[in-house]
């Protein structure tokens, strides 16, 4: 049975702002695809990038910092000229990738759902206007 969470009932002090940073961090648009990207096995902030197509190099550079601050992803630098750095999921890290790809097939099967449902919602803000 899926646990539900109700607003009345959620403690919103404590454990509702850590849930609140835990999601924010997770549920990032960059952080979804570098944990997805990375699923595949380490790799060099170069491979990353290009992976990625759009991202900045300051985007992807701060969400690897802030996704190696929580644990989720591992820098490792190798004393070469000019250095190498990988990037890697740690084992918490590979633990979001069962719901990030969850997530990720749940938004490519209900796409065209969402894209009608926002069509009918804008012709009827339309009409009002």
């Amino acid at each position: 049975m899926l646990n539900v969470i109700r607003p009345a009932a959620f403690d919103f002090s404590r454990r509702g702002r850590a849930v609140s940073e835990v999601l924010a961090r997770v549920g990032d648009k960059w952080t979804v695809l570098v944990v997805s990207t990375l699923g595949g096995g380490p790799k060099r902030f170069n491979e990353l990038r290009r992976a990625l197509g759009s991202i900045s190099q300051r985007m992807l550079t701060l969400t690897l910092r802030g996704l190696e601050r929580d644990g989720l992803v591992t820098r490792t630098v190798f004393p070469t000229v000019p250095p190498r750095v990988d990037y890697e999921l740690t084992k918490l890290g590979r633990s979001l990738l069962d719901p990030v790809n969850g997530l990720s097939l749940w938004a490519r099967q209900h796409r065209a759902a969402i894209a009608a449902a926002r069509g009918r919602f804008d012709a009827v803000q339309t009409k009002r206007a």
